[in-house]
């Protein structure tokens, strides 16, 4: 099973559905809450080449971007090749 990395905060609707697509599809993950971590906020920035908005998520350590970006790859059917890699 692939490793999924999330950064999220906690009022952010786009972090809530990009975690509910992940727990739709059975994969676990380790999320940090940089609203409750803010010392996590630049290694986020500096990983996701200065995406500063969340969700930022890495599969593999590979950043695929934020919520749409996730969203986006399910509906082409290339999320499940990441999940498994």
């Amino acid at each position: 099973m692939s490793k999924v990395e999330i950064y999220t905060k906690g009022h952010c609707p786009y972090c809530h559905r990009a975690k509910a697509l992940l727990t739709q599809k059975g994969v676990e993950f380790e999320e940090f809450a940089i609203d409750k971590h803010p010392e996590l906020r630049p290694k986020m920035i500096e990983r996701a080449n200065g995406g500063s908005t969340v969700p930022q998520i890495f599969i593999n350590d590979q950043h695929i971007g934020g919520c749409d970006d996730m969203f986006i790859l399910e509906s082409q059917n290339k999320l499940d090749s990441l999940l498994t890699k």
